[in-house]
């Protein structure tokens, strides 16, 4: 076995890889109204960093399984962190756009190298364990890093917040010292690389996590991350700081769900995991645009939290378990660029949808996303049994 990479750059490659619509939420409403643009465009603001990962992560993944993890990765670093850059000078909306655009060309890659790079180097409870751990990172990222965003944002405007963007330069250049430059010694022909990965990704038991992935992301890049910002404003007058707080309490349950994957898929099936997210994620968002006091949104953001950190890590895990070596980069990809349409989408319906109603309304009927899901999850061939003896996952 090739040597381990250190936990804490697979790390930070997933925090980078989240980077691109992590600072921007907090600060959606002082972008528009700097740039003077209408509400209703918050939608692609939001989804011009994930739309090029919808084709670009494929080709990424059969990339890194053809030609070794390091060389793509550290370009994809790099592409990230020069074009992030662009955007905190962008003099308008339309090059905000393109430069967020050709950024996420760079971050389509990360999320998924970085569980990739656990797959390669650990098997069987080990790589259960960490992918939960390094889920918990991206989890605490999703919710954590728009507290960061709302406060710089607030105390130095938003400019300076995307300035946070170049620090992918120096993850680029950690990435071409610790990694190795292993690629295989004879890989197949592209056409029957392509259809090597074509036919894992047509398994059943594939596609209904990529299924599920883009319905979850749908909801946390759609629901959460564009409607809910502008929820908080409006109904209860918050600003940027104090947005970003309310955006980062899922942390708290989404880290303890991630982070203790290990127990709860000893006691869980990954179908009742399935089951019990969506019941939350319907719950969570249906409480979140009623509420009339913030007690309330607090109870449903911490709800959606614990959906929210079991769900992605139990979804990587199992696409993971079906991949075989030589194609794991491409379907972990494959994954992520599921992942990153429902990114993608989810923003430009919300804007849609905000477009004939209020952000209350649009939250309480956004809420139907997590009865899909659990339609998906009683009728998807998950497993129905938790992982016990012999084939169990040890404690985390």
């Amino acid at each position: 076995m090739s040597r381990r990479p250190p936990l804490v750059f697979i790390f930070t490659v997933t925090l980078t890889g989240i980077l691109n619509t992590t600072l921007v939420t907090p600060a959606i409403p002082d972008i528009l109204a700097d740039l003077s643009v209408p509400d209703r465009r918050s939608g692609i603001l939001v989804a011009a960093g994930s739309v090029a990962g919808i084709f670009v992560a494929p080709i990424i993944g059969l990339l890194a399984d053809r030609y070794g993890r390091r060389s793509v990765l550290t370009a994809c670093l790099s592409i990230f962190g020069v074009f992030g850059g662009l955007a905190a000078i962008a003099p308008t909306f339309e090059v905000l756009l393109g430069a967020r655009f050709l950024q996420g060309v760079g971050s389509a890659g990360l999320i998924n190298l970085a569980v990739v790079l656990i797959g390669d180097h650990w098997s069987g409870a080990d790589r259960t364990r960490l992918v939960g751990r390094n889920a918990s990172v991206l989890t605490v990222g999703l919710a954590g890093l728009p507290a960061l965003s709302g406060v710089i944002t607030e105390a130095a405007g938003w400019r300076v917040t995307f300035g946070l963007y170049t620090l992918a330069l120096g993850t680029a250049a950690a990435a071409w010292f610790v990694l190795e430059a292993g690629r295989p010694e004879n890989p197949p022909r592209p056409r029957d690389q392509i259809r090597g990965a074509g036919e894992v990704v047509r398994r059943p038991e594939v596609t209904v996590t990529l299924l599920v992935g883009f319905l979850v992301f749908v909801i946390i890049f759609g629901l959460f991350l564009t409607v809910l910002p502008l929820h908080l404003a409006q109904r209860f007058d918050m600003e940027a700081g104090a947005r970003g707080i309310m955006i980062s309490l899922p942390a708290i349950t989404s880290t303890l769900a991630a982070f203790n994957l290990g127990r709860i898929r000893a006691a869980m099936s990954v179908k009742s995991l399935v089951l019990l997210g969506g019941a939350g994620l319907t719950v969570s968002f249906f409480l979140i645009g009623l509420a009339g006091a913030v007690v309330v949104v607090v109870i449903g953001a911490l709800i959606y939290g614990a959906s929210e950190g079991s769900f992605i890590p139990t979804l990587q895990d199992e696409a993971m378990e079906a991949s075989p070596d030589e194609h794991r980069g491409a379907v972990v990809a494959v994954w992520v660029a599921a992942a990153r349409f429902g990114q993608t989408l989810g923003p430009l319906l919300a804007g849609l949808v905000l477009s004939w109603w209020d952000p209350a309304t649009t939250l309480m009927a956004g809420s139907a996303l997590g009865l899909l899901i659990i339609l998906t999850g009683l009728v998807g061939p998950f497993r129905a049994q938790p992982a016990r003896a012999g084939a169990s996952l040890p404690p985390s």
